[in-house]
């Protein structure tokens, strides 16, 4: 894939940034935060370094999390994977109204998102760099948004109203529906239930293979007991080799 078709990409997300800025969300949320704007530049580099060419599979996350992509802009963004490992850094901004218990530090976060953690640490383990990674896969999450509610507790999008979600959800839809036929996966593997619903129902009569991993989350008692391992095991049902990549360290 050509800078043209990376520039594709970017495009893609751009528009829906935009149009999910449109959108109005009311209570319990008291917070939105859209990291397609404010950590836009690293996202930039992101799509632009990683993007390019056709996957072999995507993995769909849900949304931002507070610690992850709210702070660097990447998709389970732990913040010393994405400087050390990924090799992004980049001035992140801030968001138009910024919770006072969930500042926008960028870069200079001192929390460690543990989901980003483990996922980025599985890939570091299998492929040794980030370029034999991204050769193969993407990674995405199928909702831009952060939603925080006025304690700072973090709304997921399934949680929110009927309506709300209706409308989010048609263009995050239309927008994974743009991305997989510009990387044209056979794969499209969802990290939890919720991310693997709805790339199912955005990409239904698509020419596509779905799977599920488990989320990473240090909430879910099985993912405390061998998360990476359990990734491997279910990406061999998929029918991924994931020893064909040499180790580059």
């Amino acid at each position: 894939m050509t800078r043209g078709s990376s520039k594709k990409l970017e495009d893609i997300l751009r528009k829906l940034a935009r149009d999910v800025n449109m959108l109005v969300f009311r209570e319990p949320v008291r917070f939105v935060y859209n990291p397609l704007d404010y950590a836009w530049a690293a996202q930039a580099i992101y799509l632009q370094r990683y993007g390019q060419g056709k996957k072999e599979a995507l993995f769909l996350g849900m949304n931002p999390g507070p610690f992850g992509m709210a702070q660097t802009g990447v998709p389970f963004g732990e913040i010393a994977s994405v400087r050390d490992w990924l090799g992004i850094e980049a001035k992140i901004k801030k968001p138009a109204r910024e919770h006072p218990k969930r500042p926008i530090d960028g870069f200079s976060c001192k929390r460690s998102e543990v989901s980003g953690r483990r996922l980025w640490s599985w890939a570091r383990e299998r492929f040794g760099s980030a370029e034999q990674f991204f050769k193969r896969f993407f990674v995405h999450n199928f909702c831009p948004l952060i939603f925080l509610e006025e304690s700072g507790k973090n709304r997921t999008p399934d949680k929110l109203p009927s309506e709300e979600r209706k409308e989010l959800f048609l263009l995050c839809d239309q927008a994974l529906a743009k991305m997989v036929e510009l990387m044209q996966p056979r794969l499209v593997i969802g990290i939890g239930a919720f991310a693997e619903k709805h790339a199912r129902n955005a990409l239904a009569g698509m020419d596509i293979e779905f799977g599920r991993l488990l989320h990473p989350s240090p909430a879910s008692p099985l993912a405390n007991k061998g998360w990476a391992e359990q990734a491997d095991r279910a990406l061999r049902e998929m029918g991924l080799d994931m020893g064909r990549t040499a180790r580059t360290d």
